[in-house]
């Protein structure tokens, strides 16, 4: 699975928010409402590297991997960004995106939720 394939996954989450970080950041992020669950890298040297939120209790063993690394800033808040998408499981990789981008929308406040489901609270 490569980041292309990795990003229209996170389009098709619900209410996924796609927003493109220009120079110098060249960052493409994926939110739900507001909330950030993945991070592409646009541009060269580190193009196709992408990071997301993982589960506390496996953050460790993730970064012990080769080709996973704490993410830049973000590390403590158990982000990791793996290298190259390619080399890894591709079940694994959804597994991991769906968790971040479930931790992210489940960060959101009941009225925020309803409000982005159109539902009265």
């Amino acid at each position: 699975m490569n980041t292309q394939q990795l990003q229209q996954r996170c389009r098709a989450f619900a209410h996924a928010t796609e927003t493109l970080h220009a120079s110098p950041g060249n960052i493409l992020v994926y939110a739900v409402g507001g909330k950030k669950f993945a991070y592409f890298k646009t541009s060269e040297p580190e193009m196709g590297r992408f990071s997301l939120r993982v589960a506390p209790d496996l953050f460790l063993g993730l970064t012990a991997m080769p080709g996973v690394k704490p993410a830049r800033y973000m590390g403590r808040f158990h982000w990791v960004t793996l290298v190259d998408a390619g080399s890894f499981p591709p079940e694994w990789l959804v597994e991991l995106l769906a968790w971040s981008y479930q931790k992210a929308r489940s960060s959101l406040t009941k009225a925020e939720r309803a409000a982005l489901d159109g539902k009265p609270l």
